[in-house]
């Protein structure tokens, strides 16, 4: 794998973390997996206020993403640069899902997913697009970028994004980014520089990715107090002041989006 590709170890780590504390988020599959890979994390990538704000993360897209099926049921599913997460099996949908990303990470995560005729583990790239002409066609997808809008260029999401819209009637979007002060912030200390990842993007403002022809919905909490609540005395207060205050709010946005 390359130093992008790496980067899933760390929200690998973060799930497998909180779930055998017994918070936030339930994943066993994350806490067997990170049992067997040979990867040694470092540093601020093993810190566990990074593991529970990543478990903070993967449980707000989980929440999305049943809220959507529930108003959409049939629609498919698309996680791109899904690297292990298990998010399918948590959400545990009956319709067409579909977990995207390169080749590498591809033939790691079929190590330890199995496909099935809902369920499917396909090679493609956020920045090319390549994978759309793979997906089933249908009324409507839910579209999941989590973690992954930060190593791609703005041009190159907005095209992949409005190739998706034209592709299915309807779509819903749910995507995490950096602000143009995170980049900045990120030459100075940040986790992924620990794999080998030295060049992130960011995303000035919502209306930019309207480009694609799809309607900002509104903006969503990274660290909701209902998630924060699950630590608890001092680890609770110090999380609040690292991962859910004003700098940190400067920092990284999560954007829902619709079409």
């Amino acid at each position: 794998m390359d130093s992008v590709n790496k980067t899933l170890y760390i929200p690998l780590y973060g799930k497998s973390l909180v779930s055998k504390k017994g918070i936030i988020l339930n994943d066993k599959n994350a806490e067997e997996i990170w049992a067997k890979v040979e990867f040694k994390l470092k540093r601020k990538s093993k810190s566990k206020w990074l593991a529970y704000f990543l478990g903070m993360r993967a449980r707000v897209f989980d929440d999305w993403v049943k809220e959507r099926l529930a108003k959409t049921p049939n629609a498919t599913v698309i996680c791109v640069g899904c690297g292990l997460d298990g998010r399918a099996l948590r959400v545990n949908a009956n319709t067409f899902w579909y977990d995207v990303d390169f080749e590498s990470v591809i033939l790691e995560r079929r190590k330890h997913y199995a496909e099935n005729e809902n369920y499917r583990m396909i090679v493609g790239d956020l920045k090319s697009g390549d994978f759309i002409e793979k997906l089933p066609k249908s009324d409507s997808a839910i579209v999941v970028l989590e973690g992954v809008s930060m190593y791609v260029e703005n041009a190159d999401l907005i095209n992949t994004l409005n190739n998706l819209k034209n592709y299915y009637k309807s779509i819903s979007v749910l995507v995490d980014c950096y602000t143009p002060f995170a980049v900045k912030m990120s030459k100075l200390k940040n986790p992924v520089k620990e794999v080998g990842v030295s060049k992130v993007f960011g995303i000035e403002n919502a209306n930019i990715l309207e480009k694609a022809e799809i309607k900002f919905e509104r903006e969503l909490s990274l660290t909701p107090n209902s998630l924060i609540n699950e630590l608890k005395g001092f680890e609770r207060v110090w999380f609040k002041r690292l991962y859910a205050g004003k700098i940190s709010k400067k920092l990284y946005k999560l954007y829902e989006y619709k079409a």
